[in-house]
């Protein structure tokens, strides 16, 4: 069994007027279907580009969202959910246009977490202030009006033997 790469990831809004705005227009997906669910739902998905899609679910009475459970509150600080929970979905982008999304995502009112790019590296600390040899993907963060956490990220080198150096955690046994 092989994959070619993700379809598409399916996410809970609570409007679906104001998500369709928000990705439209604010970040630029085509919306390119849209179902209509036989419980009074609906299904609607969006181009993110590369040949994948975002979609979305809504039903008039889903349960509200859960900030710090089902998703992250903000990034860093907060940066945590639960388990089977999402974290945050990452759009692939190119380096040179991560400085100027900032200041187009700010312009059409968008929460930015951090603002300014967050350079990841395999330092102790995860980050540097400067992009340097060791710094592999290069971040923007920002929400949209769901809480859902966003990210523009760009990698700047392909992955590596060495990069996989960490034993996975387990579990902590309870008693």
């Amino acid at each position: 069994m092989k994959t070619k790469g993700i379809n598409h990831l399916a996410l809970v809004c609570r409007d679906m007027a104001e998500t369709v705005e928000f990705y439209t227009e604010k970040l630029g997906m085509p919306l390119v279907k849209t179902v209509s669910l036989p419980d009074g739902g609906q299904h609607f998905f969006f181009d993110c580009g590369g040949d994948t899609l975002l979609a979305f679910f809504w039903w008039p009475d889903a349960p509200p969202a859960a900030p710090g459970i089902a998703s992250v509150e903000d990034f860093p600080s907060k940066g945590r959910s639960a388990v089977g929970s999402m974290n945050h979905v990452a759009f692939d982008m190119d380096d040179d246009q991560l400085e100027a999304s900032i200041a187009q995502l700010k312009a059409k009112g968008v929460h930015v977490s951090v603002p300014v790019v967050v350079n990841h590296d395999d330092s102790p600390r995860g980050v540097s202030e400067k992009v340097h040899e060791g710094v592999w993907v290069r971040s923007v963060y920002f929400r949209d009006p769901n809480g859902i956490m966003l990210e523009y990220a760009a990698l700047l080198r392909g992955f590596r033997p060495e990069d996989v150096a960490h034993e996975p955690g387990r579990a902590l046994e309870t008693a």
